[in-house]
């Protein structure tokens, strides 16, 4: 008998200063997964928020809905409503989700759960724009500041604006596999994952009159992820020397080439995992890995877990 399918709720936190683009991200992304999830705003008391545009906000409810959310999505602020302390309705709210609840902060929203305690001793992550400050408010966290998000536990942190979208996305596919999250990509016309970090969003010096991109060569490495991807081949293939391909590489992606090429091959075997019945050999060999024992070691220190439980999760998930 099959049961009936489970509708997690994501409550959306809203605080002055909000910036809109992120407050709507969680419902365009979870709205779009064909109605896994249900996805409510919220504001401290109720109230109204001003924006950071010019324009208020008005919400349906208050933190009491907080209370029954499986995912407690905090909108970033503009940087002039960081708390220095975390102010006393803040902190009431944020007590009220449960403790076996998903947590997710978008942007600066980092400032609020680290200001809560929630990021102590974690790994975490938050616009590079405001590293410095982050550190020195929090020295007990783990910042890693060239990642586009950090999946610690049941906590996630993203950094500037879009990437929301892509932690939003990451827990679709965490959730219910890579084929959801990518029709949930295609529906809001967004990549179904970003490579890189958000190191190749950080300002750079201006690059010489016609420096070429490495862009191509990354297109042309994914279509031959089955076959041995050297830095030389690389650089041979984007026609520049080793050192100006590898610089240029980090510079636009935010990896090096062979971080970034394990990265992708790990990507590609989820989705293999997930769709089809090929063995982990198998799956090894048509991803670039040169056995099957090697994909079990990249897979596990990428998300934790073997290839067979990888599978079985999402197998589970499917039925």
């Amino acid at each position: 008998m099959t049961g009936e399918r489970q509708v997690e709720r994501v409550v959306v936190l809203a605080l002055d200063g909000v910036y809109p683009f992120e407050l709507g991200i969680p419902s365009r992304i979870f709205g779009a997964a064909d109605g896994r999830y249900e996805v409510l705003t919220c504001t401290v008391d109720g109230q109204p928020v001003r924006t950071s545009a010019d324009f208020t906000i008005g919400v349906d409810h208050g933190p009491e809905i907080l209370d029954t959310a499986d995912t407690v999505v905090v909108a970033s602020v503009t940087p002039s409503h960081i708390p220095t302390e975390l102010p006393a309705e803040v902190a009431a709210a944020l007590a009220r989700i449960r403790p076996d609840a998903r947590i997710v902060s978008i942007c600066t929203a980092a400032f609020v759960l680290a200001a809560a305690g929630l990021l102590d001793g974690r790994k975490a992550t938050t616009h590079w724009h405001v590293v410095d400050l982050f550190r020195r408010r929090f020295p007990n966290v783990d910042l890693d500041p060239d990642v586009l998000f950090v999946h610690d536990g049941r906590v996630l942190t993203s950094a500037g604006a879009a990437s929301g979208v892509d932690v939003c996305l990451h827990i679709v596919r965490t959730d219910h596999g890579s084929e959801l999250a990518n029709f949930v990509a295609r529906c809001c016309v967004v990549p179904p994952f970003r490579d890189g970090g958000q190191a190749q969003y950080i300002e750079q010096p201006v690059p010489e009159s016609g420096a070429a991109s490495t862009a191509a060569t990354r297109a042309w490495a994914l279509e031959h992820l089955d076959e041995p991807l050297t830095l030389t081949g690389l650089a041979g293939h984007a026609r520049m020397s080793l050192r100006t391909f590898a610089r240029r590489f980090n510079d636009e992606v935010g990896l090096s080439p062979g971080r970034w090429i394990v990265q992708q091959r790990v990507a590609r075997a989820r989705h293999l995992l997930e769709s089809s019945d090929l063995s982990v050999d198998q799956i090894a060999t048509h991803v670039g890995f040169a056995t099957g024992a090697s994909l079990r070691q990249h897979l596990h220190a990428a998300i934790g877990v073997s290839p067979q439980a990888y599978r079985r999760t999402f197998q589970a998930a499917a039925r």
